[in-house]
């Protein structure tokens, strides 16, 4: 992982939040989605620098919301 792999993305993910107005756990939404714990902490840990158009959908769908309420510009 080089320096530009640190630096912010500009981009927030409300996973935790989302997942915690469901009471769902990160290994329940594995589960429902087959999508690895591994790359969906990456993901909720603001760590990810890319995203599937159909890991987005599976996780929406999941959770019942829009990308737009998973996904925020981080403007800080």
């Amino acid at each position: 992982m080089g320096a530009a792999d640190d630096e912010p993305t500009g981009i927030r993910c409300r996973l935790d939040e989302l997942l915690a107005e469901r009471s769902m756990t990160l290994t329940e939404l594995s589960e429902r989605i087959g999508i690895s714990i591994v790359n969906l902490s990456v993901l909720k840990n603001n760590r990810a620098r890319a995203i599937r158009f159909s890991t987005l959908v599976a996780i929406c769908d999941a959770l019942g919301c829009d990308v737009g309420e998973l996904l925020e510009r981080d403007r800080s």
